[in-house]
C-alpha cells in the first residue's frame, strides 16, 4: 500500500483545538497539507494556525462551530464554499465522555454527547464524502476509541456512540473501495486530552491523567486500505480507574497480515510511520 500524499490536499479537522485534533494537524502540516481547523474555541484554534503557518508555511483556515447545534455537515460544507475551498481529507476527531451512573446522567449533557460524538460524525461524514470519494486520494478518519469494542459501565453512552463510530466506519470503508478514498478507524485507549475533564471529571479515567508510557504493550495496531479491514472487532478486560477495554493478552497486534508491526504502545497506522499523539501512537504518513 502506497503512503498518502498530503502535499496539495486540503485536510477538515474538528476538535483541533487540543489533544488528539491539535496533533492531527500538526502533523498533516508537516506532511504538506493545508487544513481546516474546527473547534469551539476560537482562540486556541487561531494560536495553532499560527503556529502551522509559521513553521510548515502552509495554509490553515479556521472554522470555530459548536457542533452540537444545527447540521454541522452542512455549515461546515456551505462556509468551505463561500471560502472557495475543496476538501479532500477529513478527521472527524471532537467528541467528548460523560462519566457516571447513566440514570443520573443529565440529559442534556446525554443529548450533547450524542450530537457531537454520533451526529456530527455522520453528518460531516455525509456532507463530504462524496467529494473525498471523487478525489480519490486522501482519507476519511472517524475517531472511535477503545471504548468501542465492549460494554462500558459508567461510560455506558460514550461506549455506545463510539461502538456506532466504529461499525459506520467499517461499512463505508467497505462502500468506498476502489474509489482511492482510504476510511479509516482509529480507537486509541486513554490519552492526555479533554475527553473527561471536558466536565471537569477526574475519576473515569486515570490513564488520562498518568498517559499509557511504560504501562501497556501494543493494543490496536493496525493497517487500513483498499484490500485490508478498517479494524477487527475483539472484546478485552477493563481495569478499576481506567475506563477503557483492551485486549485479551495475546491478541494479535496487526490486523494487516503478512506485515510485523513496529513497536508501538497503541493505535492505529494510518497507512505510515508514527506520531505520537498524546498517550498512544499513529502513524498518518
Amino acid at each position: 500500500m502506497t503512503a498518502v500524499d498530503y502535499r496539495g490536499q486540503t485536510t477538515l479537522i474538528t476538535g483541533a483545538s487540543a489533544g488528539l485534533g491539535a496533533e492531527f494537524a500538526r502533523q498533516l502540516a508537516a506532511r504538506g497539507s493545508d487544513l481546516v481547523l474546527v473547534a469551539r474555541r476560537q482562540e486556541r484554534l487561531e494560536a495553532l494556525a499560527a503556529e502551522l503557518r509559521a513553521h510548515h508555511r502552509v495554509q490553515v483556515h479556521v472554522l470555530p462551530m459548536d457542533l452540537t447545534t444545527g447540521h454541522p455537515g452542512q455549515a461546515l460544507a456551505e462556509q468551505l464554499e463561500r471560502l472557495g475551498l475543496h476538501v479532500t481529507s477529513v478527521i472527524n476527531n471532537a467528541g467528548f465522555a460523560s462519566f457516571g451512573p447513566f440514570h443520573q446522567t443529565d440529559p442534556v449533557r446525554l443529548r450533547q454527547e450524542i450530537a457531537v460524538d454520533v451526529t456530527a460524525v455522520a453528518d460531516i461524514s455525509r456532507a463530504f464524502i462524496e467529494q473525498l470519494r471523487t478525489a480519490g486520494r486522501g482519507v476519511l478518519v472517524n475517531v472511535a476509541s477503545m471504548a468501542a469494542y465492549q460494554p462500558n459501565p459508567r461510560m455506558a453512552l460514550y461506549g455506545a456512540t463510539k461502538a456506532f463510530v466504529l461499525s459506520l466506519t467499517e461499512a463505508l470503508w467497505e462502500e468506498s473501495r476502489g474509489t482511492g478514498l482510504r476510511v479509516l478507524a482509529l480507537s486509541p485507549g486513554a490519552t492526555r486530552n479533554r475527553v473527561l475533564r471536558s466536565r471537569g471529571d477526574r475519576s473515569g479515567c486515570r490513564g488520562n491523567e498518568a498517559g499509557l508510557a511504560g504501562r501497556r504493550g501494543p493494543h490496536r495496531v493496525g493497517r487500513a486500505g483498499p484490500q485490508e479491514p478498517a479494524a477487527q472487532r475483539h472484546r478485552g478486560k477493563c481495569e478499576p480507574g481506567d475506563g477503557f477495554p483492551r485486549p485479551p493478552h495475546g491478541h494479535p497486534a496487526a490486523s494487516h497480515q503478512g506485515h510485523r508491526p513496529p513497536h508501538r504502545r497503541e493505535g492505529m497506522t494510518l497507512g505510515g510511520d508514527a506520531a505520537m499523539l498524546g498517550g498512544g501512537a499513529v502513524g498518518i504518513g
